[in-house]
This record gives structure tokens, C-alpha cells and sequence, in this order.
């Protein structure tokens, strides 16, 4: 969360279809999770894109996307 942007406590409040920032979520379809699969990707195999939605807009993106890519590699 330390690349994600300055003030997401006050952001990622459980409200207003954001998940808390003291709890990870995944779901389909799900706006209210903290990583967004579209509802396209179970129906073709698991194959695409996630969506995640805790960055801030006043994050850095390349470091955002290098911890995404770390992690899902880690996973792996």
C-alpha cells in the first residue's frame, strides 16, 4: 500500500464501493472488492485482465505496476 498514493486511509473507507483499506477482497464483477475480475475472464477460461482498485490517482503507476507485477509473479 506504500505505492499506492498519499491519503488512501481517508479514501478506502469500506464506503461507497471501495473495500476497507484493512481488508483484501476479490470478487466477479464486484465494485466493491479490492481486485476487480471482469465478468468476461471466468467465461473464457481465466484468461485477461484484473482490475485493481486501491491505487490512488496521486500514485506513482510505474512502481504500482512493478509491486502488481511482483506479487502476481511471487504467486506464481
Amino acid at each position: 500500500m506504500s505505492v499506492y498514493g498519499a491519503h488512501n486511509e481517508e479514501r478506502l473507507t469500506g464506503l461507497h464501493e471501495t473495500q476497507a483499506i484493512d481488508q483484501f477482497s476479490y470478487g466477479v464483477s464486484d465494485r466493491g472488492a479490492s481486485i476487480r475480475v471482469p465478468a468476461s475472464v471466468p467465461t473464457d477460461g481465466w484468461v485477461g485482465r484484473l482490475e485493481d482498485r486501491r491505487p490512488a490517482s496521486n500514485g506513482d503507476p510505474y512502481k504500482i505496476g512493478a509491486v502488481i507485477i511482483e506479487t502476481t509473479k511471487s504467486a506464481m
